[in-house]
């Protein structure tokens, strides 16, 4: 019976040693995406539409808080001589205009977030295509994002950085324009 054990105790030993040499091991790559989507050519060209909407949001809100804010003083120095129908009148237009100024501060964030979204769309997919090209090429599992500390570490023997590969791959190669519309 010991002899028995042992026998399956050392045949387990051996196939578990042969199994492990059968095992592929997995290349992949790592880059920055932000670094990379960064230095597109026509990355500044989307930040920058992007800084003029910005712009033309900003300039209404500051517009239309200060139409809020005239109205409101003319409200403040006429409350004592209005009569109670005129002051409740006022107060329920300073609201709903108050109410409308925050509606709009929301939908124009919602609306920036969606441009951003949009104009950055036809650059994100030209570096996915890139990034899946490159991994075709190279061998690779995967290429993993080490944004936002998302890989403390990464064993270079296992791993390939390949920024400078990515970053050279897009600087030559035309990529989408991006606009807004």
């Amino acid at each position: 019976m010991r002899r028995i054990l042992t026998f399956i105790l050392s045949l387990c030993a051996v196939l578990t040693l042969s199994a492990q040499d059968s095992i592929p091991v997995l290349k992949f790559g790592y880059i920055s995406y932000e670094r990379t989507l960064q230095s597109m050519p026509d990355y500044a060209v989307v930040q920058q539409q992007l800084t003029d909407l910005r712009a033309q949001y900003d300039a209404e809100q500051q517009r239309v808080e200060q139409d809020f804010n005239l109205k409101y003083e003319e409200f403040l120095e006429g409350q004592r001589d209005f009569p109670q129908t005129i002051l409740r009148k006022r107060q329920t237009e300073l609201k709903e205009l108050l109410e409308r100024n925050i509606a709009f501060k929301n939908e124009s964030r919602r609306q920036l977030a969606a441009a951003e979204a949009e104009a950055l769309a036809p650059l994100k997919q030209r570096l996915a295509d890139i990034l899946a090209q490159i991994a075709l090429e190279r061998g690779y599992a995967f290429i993993l994002n080490t944004d936002r500390d998302a890989a403390p570490f990464i064993n270079p023997a296992m791993g390939e950085d390949v920024n400078e590969l990515v970053i050279a791959t897009l600087q030559s190669t035309e990529t989408p324009k991006g606009a807004l519309h």
